[in-house]
């Protein structure tokens, strides 16, 4: 299966930038009162197949690395920005109880995405900051 590597790297990496981008466009539409848009069904179920296909290509990408992957710590802390990464999307586009919640936890969500992208591309915990503080 590595001689698939890049095309499934590929795959991954652009469902990555899919997602944040509907994501941004979901938390956008509910923080401007246009919550109904952000949650008609075409556009969840868009955004539902991006992250599945995302989480079929990460899953692939990791059968496919060398357990030699594990040692630095970064993957580790992708996975731990993914949980809270979720978590803050849910509170931005329906569960938080006032807009106020909603629009801090959607900045969060946002900033939370952007370190993960970080972390993927330095292959770091530290993601962009490596460079800087390491």
């Amino acid at each position: 299966m590595i001689e698939f590597y890049p095309q499934i790297k590929a795959v991954h990496i652009f469902c990555v930038l899919l997602s944040g981008a509907l994501f941004a466009l979901r938390g956008t539409l509910v923080l401007a009162g246009r919550g109904a848009i952000a949650q008609w069904p075409p556009v969840r179920y868009v955004s539902y197949g991006a992250d599945t296909a995302l989480l079929t290509a990460a899953l692939m990408l990791l059968t496919i690395l060398p357990g030699a992957v594990f040692a630095n710590g970064w993957l580790a802390t992708k996975l731990t920005l993914l949980v809270a990464y979720v978590a803050l999307g849910t509170l931005a586009l329906k569960r938080a109880r006032s807009a106020r919640a909603r629009t801090i936890c959607f900045a969060l969500a946002l900033c939370t995405y952007l370190y993960m992208l970080g972390v993927a591309r330095m292959h770091h915990p530290l993601g962009w900051l490596h460079g800087l503080i390491a």
